[in-house]
């Protein structure tokens, strides 16, 4: 087949580039100021990610009859090295004028009342308490910080001060989401930018890539962005550093494909029109079924009972979406614009002897020297002359493993990765407490752990029970009762308990506020939900249990049953996306099943990692079910690019020498892929928080075992040896037919030599 040189109209050639360009530059500058803006429309409450059944939301919905108010608590703690003087406590006692006059503190409705709750000494006279309610919650790391400033600047000396509980923890939290519009952007870029840099030796082509990842970002931020405003979808920090991480390094992956494919085919034609057409024929299929593959696999977890996994799920589909477009349209635009200027200074130059796609010498093996051919048959170093055709270096030595022994191969990579799989079994993904979120330094984590030392660790976190005006005494008994439960007592409109006080009374039920013993985000605080909820119903059926204990714990169940029902979606549509793309049935099945082999066996290492390298204390409930949907997704991404190339080979020269070439023809790719993937992900792990920080290492470390050894040589190398049958239900006859008509063979080759 002769290559001859394309090229459209003159004013198609001018015009086209430059309004897809355009369109680029309008997006990016209509969306890069969002960046600004977006954490105005992103919410950190745990609470407002449950679904709407679950009992802590109900019971928090039947709270805010009570309060009349979304307040958030917070717990202001002073602590002293020795029992406080008589003077210290009179100073004390005179912050709760100044406290409450920070803008965005809950007034009180009289004038001479206050709405904070203390001094409240401990019984070891060495600490005291106030319970601030912060009324401004869209403003709480203002309100936080501003009480802090205060506290600093009036308590007496020597005192430690603290500002905790919910509010103080909440506040901290987004502080740590602090770095994700520009850090976490900057450190992504750049990471994505030396890779580029040394794979390619090129100082344009990088730029041209982060300007199309860049692109698709700022795309995917608008749209998102608008979305959440018009409460659409609920957005965390959480997701918002999923977005920018997940855009930049899919938008890069499916870039380098097509740029692979383009700088293929400038080396067989001048016309850089003529490169551009080929390059679409190529790399369209692969990087639209890939994108498919994520987006699809990320809109299952709209079936999630989860409000953060639900949102996220179009959140990260918008993203693919945008990096599928721009790599597509961005891209080439780009591309045909700089020609091969785009690898300056090593610009691709017309080889010789490409009158054919592929050169094939005479002879089978007489391209190969002796020690390369030992042990093979005849039809095995034809297959692999053939393969192996043009590829060099460390890809031609794979290859030649594979061709030599491709059972040995895969056997052995097999057993090493069901190894790595063990150590799953010691993944302790049961949630951890809000204090062992955050892993930097944090006021509100300190302030908890003095507070644990002097009073209930509950204290400013009550169990909510939410019970019948007519029960309310036995209710009240039986939480009394609880193993766990310090204290309960009735609402009655005041900040702190009185017994001559009538209850509060709202549409015939009452509220109960139960304090902890433990902390309330703990594991043992946990199970005294668990316990009232047993033992509740039995005096009161209406009964609810709510509060941050049961917030935590409703997420936790409800996080461990969504994976339950998410993997086997996500594994359902992404096996018919590559049925439909491979038609066939066996690699497909092949693919599914090594890519679940190396989410299993990366959830192995992590968790050993995690409990003996970095010393964690858990993971969150939801690591493993992100960390399978982006593994999963992803990783059959690099299957995919493989595969295509590989059934594109197969049609030409047979099964087995379509499998050395398209190793050969896409290793450099996928691998400069797959490091440009891992790099990014593994930028989350600058954001102090422990879920973004095990989700780096999971999904890096995960991609580069995808890449280094499952691509590479596991599904290789059990593709060479199940030859054609890996195309089943077609028939082997189709495959090799480009060989046989070059050949001048009316009748195909026996499929035992491929």
């Amino acid at each position: 087949m002769k290559n001859t040189d394309w090229s459209p109209q003159r004013w198609l050639r001018i015009a086209l580039p430059a309004v897809l360009i355009v369109v680029w530059l309008l997006a990016a500058g209509l969306g890069g100021p969002t960046f600004g803006k977006i954490s105005d429309v992103s919410t950190n409450d745990q609470a407002s990610f449950l679904p709407a059944s679950a009992e802590s939301t109900v019971a928090r919905d039947w709270q805010l009859k009570f309060v009349d108010s979304n307040v958030i608590p917070a717990v202001v703690l002073l602590t002293s090295e020795e029992p406080l003087t008589q003077d210290q406590l009179v100073e004390i006692a005179g912050l709760s004028q100044k406290m409450g006059a920070v803008p965005g503190v809950q007034k009180p409705t009289a004038p001479a009342t206050t709405t904070i709750a203390g001094p409240i000494p401990s019984q070891d006279a060495k600490a005291v308490e106030f319970l601030v309610p912060i009324s401004d919650t869209g403003e709480i790391k203002r309100v936080v910080a501003e009480l802090r400033a205060e506290l600093d600047a009036s308590a007496p000396e020597d005192l430690s001060v603290y500002v905790t509980g919910p509010a103080g923890l909440t506040a901290d939290l987004v502080s740590a989401f602090g770095g994700i519009d520009g850090v976490l952007l900057l450190v992504a870029l750049l990471a994505v930018f030396v890779i580029l840099l040394v794979v390619y030796r090129s100082v344009v082509l990088p730029l041209l890539v982060l300007f199309t990842s860049v692109f698709a970002l700022c795309a995917s931020i608008l749209v998102v962005y608008y979305m959440a405003s018009w409460d659409w979808i609920k957005l965390s920090g959480q997701s918002q550093g999923i977005l920018s991480i997940l855009v930049i390094g899919a938008a890069t992956d499916y870039s380098l494909l097509f740029v692979a494919r383009f700088r293929e085919a400038l080396s067989q034609v001048d016309s850089k029109w003529t490169a551009l057409r080929q390059a679409f024929r190529g790399a369209w299929e692969p990087i639209v079924a890939s994108g498919s593959t994520v987006i699809l696999a990320m809109l299952c977890l709209l079936f999630s009972d989860l409000n953060s996994n639900r949102s996220l799920g179009p959140i990260a589909a918008i993203g693919i979406l945008f990096s599928l477009l721009a790599a597509l349209t961005c891209l080439p635009a780009l591309l045909v614009a700089f020609g091969r200027v785009s690898f300056w200074p090593f610009m691709p130059k017309v080889e010789s002897g490409h009158g054919h796609r592929h050169k094939h010498t005479a002879g089978g093996a007489a391209g190969l020297s002796a020690g390369m051919t030992a042990g093979m048959t005849s039809e095995t170093s034809n297959d692999v002359e053939r393969g192996l055709a043009g590829v060099g270096g460390v890809w031609r030595r794979i290859g030649l493993l594979i061709a030599r022994k491709p059972r040995l191969t895969w056997v052995v990579t097999l057993v090493l990765l069901l190894a790595a799989s063990t150590g799953i079994v010691q993944l302790q993904a049961n949630g951890v407490s809000q204090t062992e979120v955050i892993l930097g330094q944090s006021n509100a984590v300190d302030g908890q752990r003095a507070l644990a030392e002097h009073f209930d660790g509950g204290s400013g976190s009550p169990v909510l029970i939410i019970a019948d005006q007519g029960s309310k005494d036995q209710v009240l008994a039986a939480v009394e009762r609880t193993e766990g439960i310090t204290e309960a007592s009735l609402y009655t409109g005041s900040g702190r308990p009185d017994a001559t006080a009538e209850p509060v009374v709202k549409d015939g039920r009452v509220l109960i506020n139960a304090t902890l013993k433990d902390q309330a985000d703990s594991e043992s605080a946990e199970q005294v939900v668990v316990e009232l909820r047993k033992q509740l119903p039995q005096v009161d059926s209406s009964v609810l249990v709510g509060g941050v204990s049961a917030i935590a714990l409703d997420t936790n169940v409800t996080a461990q049953s969504d994976l339950f029902k998410i993997v086997p979606l996500v594994l359902l549509v992404i096996l018919i996306v590559l049925i439909l793309l491979l038609r066939s049935v066996v690699a497909p099945l092949l693919l599914i099943g090594t890519v679940v082999l190396s989410y299993v066996a990366t959830m192995g290492v992590s968790a050993l990692v995690f409990n003996h390298v970095f010393g964690f204390p858990g993971a969150d409930a939801t690591v493993p079910l992100f960390g399978f949907v982006f593994l999963v997704a992803l990783g059959v991404d690099y299957n995919i690019f493989l595969m295509t190339r590989v059934r594109e080979e197969s049609l030409i020269m047979g099964t087995r020498a379509g499998v050395l070439r398209g190793l050969g023809k896409t290793g450099g790719v996928i691998t400069s892929a797959g490091v440009v993937l891992a790099a990014t992900f593994a930028a989350l792990g600058i954001i102090p928080l422990l879920f973004l920080a095990q989700l780096a290492f999971i999904v890096a470390f995960g991609v580069l075992l995808d890449t280094v050894i499952v691509r590479t040589l596991l599904v290789p190398a059990l593709s060479y040896d199940l030859g054609d049958r890996v195309w089943w239900p077609a028939k082997s006859a189709r495959f090799g037919q480009g060989l046989l008509a070059k050949e001048g063979k009316s009748e195909p080759l026996d499929p035992a030599r491929r």
